[in-house]
């Protein structure tokens, strides 16, 4: 039988943070958070997504082992101000019983129908800069920081319990040796003198932080019109700063803006801290900061994190630009391998510019929706 248990407590959220750990401990590609950092993202005093959206967590119970967990999640700002009338769920993980699986998402419907909402999606966390979706395909491919990892059973799971799948998203890869230089170099001069445009290149974050919340403005600018993107508000962006820039190396960090200074474009890159992650297993103490300081420093991998470009110069080219500074800076890296976050599979416009990197899809992802009765 299995029971569910609202998580209260430091003990409790700590198991809830700790549980996947038990479930992938065997597995060579999952991706283990960083224990401290993940509960610090249920804090409410210390995550600001608080002020607009609510989470409550959960465990399930068999034999008085932990066999599942659960966050059912409601962004006010997407249901109030989009009129999207969701049931968010993330952090989603579970043994291969399917009574378990359904207890924790009837959970999640019980919730979202005493809140009048239509429908529920997940696995999602709270905003679009959170991990998303249920791994399909590549399953033999290591995850990353930013992602989410799965065993195949859980989209038979969904299935099972009569949800269809809401969105799909790819992800992709591409040797660095790959990069055909003379497919962006030439259009790259030709746009920024046509536009009198500039890029600007970064060796200390503190010389990034004059234009950070000028890129959160311009991220949302530019994300606006994907499908459930909610904006990214002024206190979050402190937030993000503190959360983010610290993993990110500023020669990482791409920039473009015209000739007063606005910025038009940003790119970000961070290293691959995969297998440093894997060593940590959750812990940044004693020896897991020199994990990462070595990853930032040596990783021969990259993760595109983010592009984006304002909406008056989309479609112009401008993205040439930051492919030229980065290819620049991995040269001198010696990177070998360019890996890119999920991305949706209907974005058309993200695959053409990336298509002449010779491009592999070696993930697929989704998340599941069911109607509200």
């Amino acid at each position: 039988m299995i029971t569910l248990k609202e998580v209260n407590t430091k003990k409790d959220l700590k198991a809830f943070v700790k549980f996947p750990f038990k479930l992938y401990k065997n597995s060579k590609y999952w991706v283990p958070p960083i224990i401290n950092q993940e509960i610090k993202t249920f804090n409410k005093k210390e995550n600001p997504v608080f002020n607009d959206a609510e989470a409550t967590l959960f465990l399930a119970y068999k034999n008085n082992e932990v066999v599942g967990r659960i966050a059912a999640i409601i962004n006010w700002l997407e249901v109030k101000n989009q009129n999207q009338r969701k049931m968010r769920f993330g952090w989603f993980d579970v043994i291969d019983d399917i009574e378990a699986s359904k207890t924790l998402l009837n959970k999640v419907l019980e919730i979202g129908n005493k809140n009048n909402l239509e429908f529920i999606e997940g696995p999602v966390g709270f905003s679009n800069l959170d991990k998303v979706g249920v791994l399909t395909y590549g399953f033999d491919h290591i995850g990353t920081m930013i992602t989410w990892y799965n065993h195949p059973y859980y989209a038979s799971h969904f299935e099972q319990l009569g949800y269809v799948v809401e969105k799909q998203y790819l992800e992709n890869k591409h040797a660095f040796k790959d990069i055909k230089r003379e497919s962006f170099f030439r259009i790259q001069e030709i746009i920024k003198k046509r536009y009198n445009l500039k890029a600007l290149y970064f060796t200390k974050t503190k010389e990034v932080m004059p234009y950070a919340n000028r890129m959160f403005d311009l991220f949302n600018e530019s994300y606006s019109s994907l499908s459930s993107f909610v904006a990214i508000t002024d206190i979050q962006k402190e937030y993000f700063k503190k959360k983010f820039l610290s993993f990110i190396n500023p020669e990482y960090i791409k920039f473009v803006v015209d000739e007063n200074d606005a910025l038009v474009a940003f790119g970000i890159v961070m290293p691959s801290y995969a297998e440093a992650l894997q060593k940590m297993n959750g812990k940044l103490f004693p020896f897991g900061i020199k994990h990462l300081l070595h990853a930032k420093k040596h990783s021969k991998k990259t993760i595109f994190y983010l592009i984006g470009v304002h909406p008056e110069y989309q479609n112009k080219g401008v993205h040439a630009v930051i492919f030229n500074e980065f290819y620049n800076t991995f040269s001198k890296k010696g990177i070998t391998e360019c890996i890119r976050t999920p991305e949706l599979a209907d974005n058309t416009a993200i695959s053409k510019i990336w298509k002449n990197f010779n491009p592999v899809t070696h993930k697929k992802r989704c998340t599941f929706r069911k109607d509200i009765a």
